[in-house]
């Protein structure tokens, strides 16, 4: 068992939007990635998405209102739910997703990354 040192691990990348796989459990993936701007409007049919914010601030739009999340606060989507996280100013995200889960759900956009093609850090 080696333990993840989450801060060294965004240290080691900077693009945002491109989450890597950090740890894996009971078929889950523990992603970190860096948020800055605006991503796209989606939803996961299938599976809840766990948000950690670590540093910064991210809102949580979904339709008809917004999540404003601080470092150390935690919110979790339900699956079929439409989102469009926001980070104003940079900040650091901890996903907690299942391992089969595409990024974009069902919309194909720029910011697309296929499962299989997730990057271990």
């Amino acid at each position: 068992m080696d333990k993840v040192d989450l801060a060294g691990k965004l240290a080691s990348f900077d693009e945002p939007w491109v989450p890597k796989i950090v740890a894996e459990l009971n078929g889950q993936y523990v992603k970190v990635a860096h948020f800055e701007g605006e991503y796209v409007w989606h939803s996961h049919a299938h599976e809840d998405e766990a948000f950690l914010v670590l540093e910064g601030r991210v809102d949580i739009h979904l339709r008809g209102s917004v999540v404003s999340l601080a470092p150390g606060e935690l919110l979790v989507v339900p699956r079929g739910v439409e989102h469009k996280p926001v980070a104003h100013e940079r900040a650091q995200v901890l996903l907690f997703e299942p391992a089969s889960t595409r990024n974009t759900g069902g919309i194909d956009h720029e910011y697309t990354i296929e499962p299989e093609d997730l990057q271990r850090i």
